[in-house]
């Protein structure tokens, strides 16, 4: 089947066809993996970052391959993907890749044994030349994916990483990340926080740290309110510098949103001028950074808190050559707005899905 006979609806969120599973799966694969090469050759963020970074996507592409193996042969369920402002799964997917994983036990004790199902198939294919019937096919679909997905890989709404030491040429001692899943807009985000400690061992606090960065920074809100929000309830932490990576949307065939690159990119398919393969990634970086300190509090009871400087914006979009070149065409004030041009990556093909 030619790729250019897959039809999607604008207004449709569901993947309801193997070919769109295969397109779809295959488009984001290839994205991430694309965008860790050119994160890393246009040094956007330092390399501790970086393999933070590299770990986060990692999580992200398991999970969505997770989904593939799940969904594959499902004729009564379809994965929903958000099309506004994302391109990525509904957040509610990878929550019921969780649960599903909570119950492996239960649903691989209700599963046709692998021996059973291994024998139909080669009854059906060598002794009747029929080819295997989607039900069957469903059923060891769900036995690899029962058996074979790991839950602690799988992108939670919050993932948190490890304090490490900070870079040398940071202000600051201590780094961590973290990762959370916007539930709004569908879009995973990586942050790090540069951070000195008025203790003696970290992994004292560091349960403390982690509670409080899962419950007061695990959303998208205005990154000064959210480092605001991280060092009054942390005592012994002096928060440096806060970085924010917003990871989309992914502007490609799916897409259904009011942003002039998904628009374009979509009036360049239906026009012929770019394959169906066509994509862009936006990739929006904020972070704040502390230029002061005060006290606040009574005479006996004061804790001291940062005084933050004005949220520093940088956009980035990543696209092939022949997209670019389309984007400076039709949205040239946009891509004069980037915190560097658009930065290339390689083309996606796919030539034939087969059935």
């Amino acid at each position: 089947m030619s790729i250019n006979h897959i039809t999607t609806p604008l207004d449709s969120a569901i993947l309801d066809s193997k070919e769109h599973y295969i397109f779809y799966h295959k488009m984001v694969d290839f994205v991430f993996k694309e965008l860790i090469v050119a994160v890393q050759r246009q040094k956007i963020i330092n390399n501790q970052e970086l393999n933070m970074f590299k770990q986060y996507c990692d999580l992200l592409l398991y999970s969505i391959e997770a989904m593939r193996v799940k969904y594959m042969y499902d004729e009564e369920d379809n994965m929903k993907v958000d099309l506004t402002e994302s391109g990525f799964p509904n957040y509610l997917e990878f929550r019921y890749l969780f649960n599903d994983l909570e119950l492996r036990d239960d649903y691989l004790g209700k599963l046709t044994p692998v021996s059973v199902l291994q024998e139909e198939f080669l009854d059906t294919l060598m002794r009747k030349k029929e080819p295997i019937k989607r039900s069957k096919l469903f059923q060891a679909a769900s036995i690899v994916y029962y058996s074979s997905v790991n839950k602690q890989y799988i992108f939670n709404r919050f993932v948190q990483g490890k304090i490490v030491n900070a870079p040398e040429d940071v202000d600051a001692d201590l780094l961590t990340s973290w990762s959370f899943y916007d539930v709004a807009s569908n879009r995973p985000f990586v942050c790090f926080m540069y951070f000195n400690y008025d203790g003696s061992r970290i992994n004292d606090y560091k349960n403390d740290i982690y509670e409080v960065l899962k419950h007061t920074a695990d959303r998208k809100m205005n990154l000064d309110t959210m480092a605001y929000g991280i060092d009054r309830k942390l005592e012994k932490v002096s928060p440096k510098l806060i970085k924010r990576i917003d990871l989309g949307p992914l502007h490609n065939m799916f897409a259904k949103d009011e942003n002039d690159l998904t628009h374009a990119i979509l009036k360049g398919i239906s026009k012929k001028e770019i394959p169906v393969e066509a994509y862009a990634l936006s990739l929006k970086i904020d972070e704040v950074r502390s230029k002061s300190e005060f006290k606040e509090g009574s005479f006996f009871n004061k804790q001291i808190l940062q005084r933050w400087d004005a949220v520093f914006r940088q956009k980035y979009v990543f696209a092939p050559h022949r997209i670019i070149q389309l984007l400076y065409n039709k949205t040239p004030e946009l891509m004069n707005k980037l915190a560097k041009p658009p930065i290339e990556m390689a083309n996606l093909k796919i030539d034939k899905i087969k059935k």
